[in-house]
């Protein structure tokens, strides 16, 4: 007598999804072995018929109970949902059966979890793309950082699986983390929570923006590459047939819009107004220097206020630095971004000591440390997870001037999106107004009636003009110094008796730090005179 073994696939969750040959499978079977909640999915089709479900921790005992029966003659039928075949039940079926046995084995495809999350996020996959689970329960994690770290270098889509359990909360952060070492910040990404199932969630974030957020088991995470663009609410990435054309923002761009980098220039990462002043005092030292912003605006700013030097300005992965450094020649690494851009800090030290280019910090002075009255009255915060908890104790109208980076930090915190449906707590913010910017603050649920769009630094009396009018009671921000406008906001709160909690800076081990663009200079030169007597 020779049995039948059908691995059958039921999709994510709607019969609709399911292929005709798996319901024709399901029919023919006589006896089905499942995890009970598929059950829900294809009641029609096996009516009347031997039904086993060993509970979700026993998938080696499904799999052994549906051989066991198959051997005996039946017409079984062991489901998975999505495909049987991709991080389910059939690998394991495979194991267990023997050379020697002699029932059939039919593999019926299905619908995934990428496919499915995809079609509710636009077309996010037309790509080359990889997926990856971040259980480590059958995979060693060194394994999952190590496939995660390639999957970024070669700027591929990704699908993560399994993203966060009660017992592996951290792992997720990590693989983040190690995605923004090669991808730009500002990556498109989706977040699918129970793809075609009651209770389905679709949103669209950038991949800084998933550092803030809390996932489960049910959800699923669908990275972008470099060229994954947003269209009507959804995000796509182009297959190619319309040439290849790279976003505008990733060449290097000057005043003639066509200089290549020049050969042994200072570069000098900026993305604020003292970071392009830097540049433009270095390059009246006659030496070539190339300032590197992190958005299309930031690039325009630049061009503006550096006249004569080379702008690369954009959206750029580690691996996209590394490779224009190592072909420029670059001679010497001046980091002048944020204080609070700790991820380009360190993946610019790490640069350094790769490549081996001498690497300065610019760090602007803090504000704490030099404001005078009204400074010694600021609530001080070690994070924004910590300000996001104590604003929404003091303030119901919170001003946010913490940068459209940090939003998600608030706007998505424990208890944040309750108490702003309940009217408990409105956010307002002051953004800078580059499209990706005000995207983001849409995508996170941002009235535009309650959002600011302008470049600063601001004066004391547009502060409190702005304040007044918004009727803000409780404001957030960061040490950003003189240049950030830090001391006319503390001026402002001070005036109109509104509490201000401010961000302290994060700690990073800068190699070498000056305070001083005179003092960066002095260091440059002691580099090079190090070198030329060599």
């Amino acid at each position: 007598m020779t049995g039948v073994l059908n691995l059958v696939s039921v999709g994510p969750g709607f019969a609709d999804l399911i292929i005709p040959r798996a319901e024709n499978a399901l029919r023919e079977s006589s006896v089905i072995v499942a995890y009970e909640l598929y059950l829900r999915w294809i009641g029609p089709w096996i009516v009347g018929k031997e039904i086993h479900t060993p509970p979700l921790t026993q998938e080696r005992e499904r799999a052994l109970l549906a051989i066991e029966k198959a051997r005996a003659g039946a017409t079984v039928a062991l489901i998975s949902s999505g495909d049987i075949g991709i991080y389910a039940m059939a690998a394991l079926a495979y194991d267990e059966i023997r050379e020697d046995d002699t029932f059939t084995v039919n593999v019926i495809p299905g619908v995934t979890s990428a496919n499915a999350c995809a079609s509710l996020l636009g077309s996010p996959l037309s790509h080359d793309f990889a997926t990856l689970s971040l259980s480590d329960l059958l995979c060693p994690w060194d394994w999952i950082e190590q496939r995660a770290r390639h999957i970024a270098q070669a700027d591929l889509a990704c699908v993560l699986y399994n993203v966060q359990s009660a017992g592996r909360q951290e792992g997720v952060y990590r693989i983040l983390n190690l995605m923004l070492e090669s991808k730009a910040p500002g990556t498109l990404c989706g977040v699918v929570k129970n793809a075609y199932r009651p209770g389905q969630e679709v949103a669209i974030y950038s991949l800084q923006d998933l550092l803030t957020l809390k996932f489960d088991m049910l959800t699923t995470i669908v990275i972008g590459n470099r060229f994954t663009q947003r269209k009507r609410d959804q995000i796509f990435t182009p297959r190619g047939y319309n040439e290849w054309r790279a976003p505008e923002t990733e060449t290097p761009t000057s005043a003639d819009d066509a200089a290549p980098f020049p050969t042994a220039a200072t570069w000098v990462f900026s993305g604020t107004s003292d970071g392009n002043a830097l540049a433009r005092s270095l390059a009246t030292e006659g030496n070539p220097v190339v300032v590197s912003a992190a958005t299309e605006y930031g690039g325009e700013v630049a061009l503006q206020d550096c006249p004569g030097v080379t702008v690369w300005a954009g959206r750029q992965g580690v691996e996209a630095r590394r490779q224009a450094l190592v072909k420029s020649h670059a001679r010497v690494l001046v980091d002048a971004t944020h204080p609070y851009a700790t991820i380009i800090s360190e993946q610019l030290i790490a640069l350094s000591q790769e490549l081996g280019i001498p690497y300065i910090r610019y760090e602007r002075p803090s504000g704490l440390a030099s404001a005078h009255a009204g400074a010694e009255n600021a609530l001080l915060c070690t994070s924004m997870a910590e300000a996001a908890q104590r604003a929404m104790a003091i303030g119901k109208r919170i001003f946010l001037a913490t940068g459209s980076k940090d939003l998600g930090s608030f706007l998505q915190a424990p208890g944040a999106v309750q108490t702003q449906a309940q009217m408990q707590t409105q956010w307002f913010a002051r953004i800078t107004p580059d499209a990706e910017n005000l995207q983001r603050a849409f995508d996170l649920g941002l009235p535009r009636s309650h959002i600011c769009a302008m470049q600063g630094p601001f004066s004391q009396d547009f502060n409190q003009a702005l304040w007044r009018d918004w009727s803000i009671d409780c404001i957030v921000t960061k040490d950003s110094g003189d240049a950030g406008g830090f001391q006319a906001k503390v001026d402002a709160a001070a005036a109109l008796g509104i509490p201000l909690l401010v961000v302290q800076r994060p700690p990073v081990a800068y190699p070498c730090v000056a305070s001083t663009f005179a003092s960066v200079l002095a260091q440059i030169q002691h580099w090079e005179s190090a070198c030329g007597s060599q």
